[in-house]
């Protein structure tokens, strides 16, 4: 454990010691402060519509006006991010040559892997608890449930660490950071419209496509449905592009 303690703490400090970490965060919650300020205004100008008929007024629920559409503008704005928190985590390495001491070095490759992916994780934390501050006015002027809240944003967690998972594999696969970030961002947006997808489809492939789409998953955690299969789902694509690198750089090491 301390030998991945010390893989985050190397590229924690290789994010913060280039643009790159201060770009994704400001960008970040520049695009979600955005999408929070627009859904709210168009919430106050629906309840103050919806305040002049008791019984319409009666069915307004921030969770569902507010939160859930933000929910889904962050995955959205996730799929532009990860590429970039991903690209240079093994690319770099291979580009300057640092790969060959890493390999050889007394650390397994469970161990760098899952130090380069814990580190990402934790760029992903901050930007999903900076964007929870703006939440905090919300709560304090409103109603708002919180178990929706809470299963929208450990959704998000899900999703960012599904995405961050496979980004670190194609970041094996390549030197060149530019090719690790469009291969990543193209899975990422395919996996997203299989379920558009598979409206066009037979039954049997509506079902296979539905399963397989990161929005499937992801609308009942913004509606505050947690269900085993939704965790399963990110959980397993996690492992699964955790395991890839591995074999990835597992391979790379015996030649």
């Amino acid at each position: 454990m301390r030998n991945i303690w010390s893989i985050v703490k190397k590229e924690i400090r290789s994010y913060f010691s280039s643009p790159i970490a201060y770009v994704v965060l400001f960008g970040f919650q520049l695009l979600v402060g955005y999408f929070f300020y627009s859904l709210v205004w168009w919430f106050n100008s629906q309840a103050m519509q919806m305040s002049q008929n008791p019984a319409y007024y009666q069915q307004i629920n921030v969770n569902q006006m507010v939160f859930s559409p933000l929910f889904h503008n962050m995955s959205i704005i996730l799929i532009l991010v990860a590429p970039l928190l991903t690209m240079r985590l093994l690319s770099e390495e291979k580009k300057n040559g640092t790969d060959e001491l890493l390999f050889t070095s007394p650390l397994s490759v469970v161990q760098i892997v899952l130090g380069k992916y814990f580190a990402a994780l934790f760029m992903l934390i901050v930007m999903l608890t900076l964007t929870a501050v703006l939440s905090v006015f919300v709560f304090a002027h409103g109603n708002p449930e919180l178990a929706p809240w809470l299963t929208g944003y450990l959704g998000l967690f899900l999703m960012g660490a599904t995405f961050i998972a496979i980004g670190l594999f194609f970041s094996s696969l390549t030197e060149n950071q530019i090719v690790s970030a469009f291969l990543t961002f193209c899975t990422l947006l395919l996996f997203l419209v299989l379920n558009w997808v598979s409206a066009s489809g037979t039954a049997v492939w509506q079902k296979v496509f539905g399963y397989l789409s990161f929005s499937q998953h992801f609308d009942d955690l913004t509606r505050g449905i947690l269900d085993t299969k939704d965790l399963v789902y990110y959980l397993s694509f996690s492992f699964f592009g955790i395991f890839l690198t591995h074999a990835v750089i597992q391979s790379r090491r015996w030649r």
